[in-house]
């Protein structure tokens, strides 16, 4: 398995770990707002419902961005070779190894540090069509792209 379908396939992992975490949230939630209707302590009553209402918009818009991950997720190509960067590269620099795809994080493949960021990231911004050699400048590091997988 190479670099990237490892880099992947964790991702995958990532992604659906969250959307599991999102959906129990939820599940809870729907179970609290259930019990809470058997009760009928007025005032308090409500502003638990309330609560529990806005725990549940912000669980339903974890689930959207997650939703969106997947689909990105989906979009890269695993049989691509790039020249220069773009969704689903692998890129390695004099300062960190990146990997474009979706923000999962820090992954350690065999002793050697990957971050998975976003193409939105303001780092991916600057990476993206760059090819090796090209140097980049982020806050106050300069490094050099040295392959692109």
């Amino acid at each position: 398995m190479t670099i990237k379908e490892q880099l992947y396939n964790l991702c995958l992992v990532f992604v659906e770990q969250r959307l599991i975490t999102v959906n129990k949230t939820i599940l809870d939630i729907q179970n609290s707002l259930q019990s809470e209707t058997k009760s009928s302590a007025g005032d308090k009553h409500e502003t638990g419902r309330a609560m529990l209402q806005l725990e549940r918009e912000k669980a339903g818009h974890q689930l959207a961005e997650i939703e969106k991950q997947k689909q990105i997720l989906h979009k890269v190509n695993m049989e691509s070779k790039h020249q220069k960067v773009a969704l689903g590269s692998v890129i390695k620099t004099t300062q960190a190894n990146y990997f474009i795809a979706v923000s999962a994080g820090e992954i350690v493949i065999d002793k050697t540090t990957y971050y998975a960021i976003s193409a939105a990231t303001p780092i991916a911004q600057l990476l993206l069509s760059k090819g090796v050699g090209d140097k980049v400048a982020f806050r106050d590091a300069k490094f050099e792209i040295l392959e692109v997988l």
